[in-house]
């Protein structure tokens, strides 16, 4: 499955009061896994952004004065979440921006009908997930991280790719995944070459439906071999030597 994990700041709260998108971040998921591939664009709003807004995401108006307006970055935009699931934190808020910038630029252009969101893609609301899962407690996005153990120090003000890089690693924790696989190195009586294995893995980058397979290290062969002679041991049997001897992949 495709998802992209997407994040908005604004000129204020209320489009409908004339607000506008300011910055868009977005990364790709596919089958629970980042590819990365992203999509970050700063916007310029055509208006004055509200000293609170600043004080929020610390976007001015110079950062963003030479910036492209919505109507010249709509269709690549468009174009990388297409076809996606759509996994957004208070998604209600992000959708009504996006809703009401391609509504401006139907208006502004002969023949395009890009929109409404909920119309073209499948939305995730990490909020309402977050709420359905711990009810009466914060959910904001650092509250999350906080309960999930996710690390986001260098979150001082918010800005939509960084918030989407957390909220990645946030919705994999609430869902059960992770983006990385990583061994302990401390796990294993072995010692050997654990702490590499694991590197090796962590590395890796598979394509959807691949599958890893590690050969074990000499170490990891005498730390097997010495748990199954205690099995057999206590046991007065073990299988597992004769099922898979060593050097014999299964």
């Amino acid at each position: 499955m495709r998802q992209i994990i997407l994040d908005t700041e604004t000129t204020g709260i209320d489009p409908r009061e004339g607000h506008r998108l300011i910055e868009i971040g977005a990364v790709e998921m596919i089958s629970r896994r980042l590819t990365g591939r992203t999509y970050h664009q700063f916007i310029n709003p055509e208006r004055e952004i509200e000293t609170e807004a600043v004080a929020i995401h610390g976007i001015t108006d110079a950062r963003v004065a030479d910036e492209p307006r919505f109507a010249e970055i709509a269709d690549e935009f468009w174009a990388f979440i297409e076809g996606a699931e759509l996994v957004i934190h208070n998604a209600p808020f992000d959708v009504g921006f996006m809703d009401h910038e391609f509504q401006r630029l139907n208006a502004e252009r002969q023949g395009t009908h890009l929109g409404p969101v909920a119309e073209h893609f499948r939305i995730l609301d990490t909020l309402k997930l977050a709420r359905d899962k711990h009810p009466r407690q914060r959910n904001s996005l650092d509250a999350l991280c906080k309960r999930y153990e996710i690390d986001n120090g260098h979150r001082v003000l918010h800005g939509a790719l960084l918030d989407v890089e957390i909220l990645a690693d946030v919705y994999l924790a609430m869902t059960g995944g992770q983006t990385t696989l990583s061994l302990d190195a401390s796990a294993g009586s072995a010692g050997g070459n654990s702490q590499e294995s694991g590197m090796a893995i962590s590395h890796l980058s598979l394509a959807p439906g691949q599958i890893c397979v590690l050969r074990p290290t000499e170490a990891e062969w005498e730390a097997h071999g010495a748990k199954l002679a205690r099995i057999r041991e206590e046991a007065g049997d073990c299988v597992w030597d004769t099922l898979y001897p060593r050097g014999v992949s299964s």
